[in-house]
């Protein structure tokens, strides 16, 4: 067994222990060197020597107040706070640590408390000019808070936005307004600002879940649903009881899925179901404009009838007016104009495409048809009706066997703006022209087993 002699051990050799008295020179000495580098501005080789000093002798008030003032220049504000708290903890009447302490909390977004210590100074010092002019900065913080929190109340956003600019003057390093106003811009679709305001916190506080909200709120305002829930997720993470994650969450889940399924259920041809679930997704956030922007637009795509379609896309051009959505309303007021018109090839019972002959051969076959003296015998209420559709067979005819009159009704414009009220003209005349009649020759009906259809044919006398 070995033994100690059989060791190679080198001892060191024993650590000169220092008086009291020179442990408080070698302090005073690095708080001196710690103060030449605050001078020069160079905070963090300040804080180094502050920091030796503490080492020293930490039961030294002033030193931790040094500390305070530098990490404050280095806008580490909470450890600024801890060494002014400490430092009035060692010396209760040692005024600069409660005005550095109360310019933290101020800085930090807490008013109260940064008034409390600003007070206590001026126990200290009554005519602290200073101490005075943050207590009326404390008020004034409070004051913009209880303005910010009603017009939060009150859906006005912009008053928000203001009072915490005006608050951030004073309370520069408040993640809480800085959140909040971030969280009105957004609301204010003023996405690029928020974003950035959220980012910055998020650089300084990874975990911040009001950030994360505020960047996910941007994200599901911007219709990238995918990507804003995954920060409603993250934010719950950091924060499980946040609840306005919570719900933005649930509704970009529910909007998505609405969404999708109206976008399934249109593809599939069932357009009923379609525009029910583009109206149902329509109720979930109204807020939410760009998202409700594109429901609008599908929903008016599938409109069953066109003066909904407008509804629709006059509030999406009320929403976005991009040149889209301008082009998609006067496609859809066009529609509606053309919907509201007679349908001439419904009239002659051709369809768009049909050829000058085909308009001929259904104008000849409908105008006999429905021809007056056909109905001579019938009672007064079938002459009328079929009076009414002789003469529409003419203004159909009129305008489908005229290239020029047929483009411009096949494009939306309204016939009557072009050729007068069509409602004044003579059918009989359009009648007598087409089957070659003569100026104020009569014609008759007689039953002809050879006359083809209806079994009669047109003969002047």
């Amino acid at each position: 067994m070995a033994t100690v002699d059989d060791c190679d051990v080198t001892m060191d050799p024993e650590m000169e222990i220092l008086s009291d008295e020179e442990l408080e020179r070698e302090a005073e000495s690095f708080k001196e060197q710690g103060n030449a580098y605050y001078i020069k501005k160079d905070y963090s080789e300040a804080f180094s020597y502050y920091t030796k000093a503490i080492d020293m002798c930490p039961k030294n008030a002033s030193y931790y107040g040094n500390r305070a003032a530098t990490l404050m220049m280095l806008s580490r504000h909470r450890e600024a706070l801890e060494d002014s708290q400490q430092a009035v903890r060692l010396d209760d009447t040692f005024m600069k640590g409660h005005l550095r302490e109360g310019k933290c909390h101020l800085s930090l977004g807490n008013a109260m408390a940064a008034s409390r210590c600003f007070h206590r100074v001026l126990e200290l010092e009554p005519d602290n000019s200073q101490a005075q002019q943050e207590v009326k900065n404390a008020d004034s913080v409070l004051e913009y808070e209880k303005m910010a929190e009603l017009g939060f109340e009150k859906h006005d956003f912009r008053m928000v936005v203001f009072c915490m600019d005006r608050a951030l003057e004073s309370a520069s390093a408040c993640h809480r307004f800085k959140v909040l106003k971030a969280e009105c811009l957004a609301m204010l679709g003023r996405y690029p600002e928020a974003q950035s305001v959220a980012s910055d916190i998020l650089r300084m506080d990874a975990t911040n879940g009001d950030a994360l909200y505020v960047r996910g709120l941007c994200l599901y305002y911007e219709d990238c649903i995918d990507k804003a829930v995954q920060f409603f997720v993250q934010a719950l993470r950091m924060a499980p009881d946040h609840e306005k994650a919570r719900l933005a969450c649930r509704n970009a889940k529910a909007l998505k899925a609405k969404k999708e399924d109206g976008n399934k259920a249109f593809k599939d041809g069932n357009y009923d179901a379609a525009y029910e679930l583009y109206s149902e997704a329509l109720t979930i956030d109204p807020n939410n404009i760009k998202t409700n922007a594109k429901l609008f637009c599908n929903r008016g795509t599938v409109g069953s009838k066109y003066d909904e379609a407008v509804r629709d896309y006059e509030k999406v051009y009320q929403t976005e007016k991009t040149k889209e959505h301008k082009h998609l309303l006067k496609n859809a007021q066009l529609e509606l104009k053309k919907s509201k018109r007679k349908d001439y090839y419904k009239v002659l019972g051709v369809d768009k495409n049909a050829t000058e002959d085909e308009i001929k051969k259904a104008y000849r076959k409908r105008a006999l048809m429905h021809h007056p003296d056909r109905h001579s015998s019938a009672s007064a209420e079938v002459q009328k009706e079929e009076e009414k559709k002789f003469k529409e067979v003419g203004e159909a005819f009129t305008v489908l066997s005229d290239p020029k009159k047929k483009s411009r009704y096949d494009s939306g414009h309204d016939m009557e703006d072009d050729t007068g009220n069509m409602g004044d003209f003579d059918a009989n005349n359009i009648f007598k022209a087409f089957f070659g009649g003569g100026g104020g020759q009569g014609y008759s009906f007689e039953a002809n087993q050879s006359s083809g259809p209806g079994n009669f044919f047109f003969q002047f006398g």
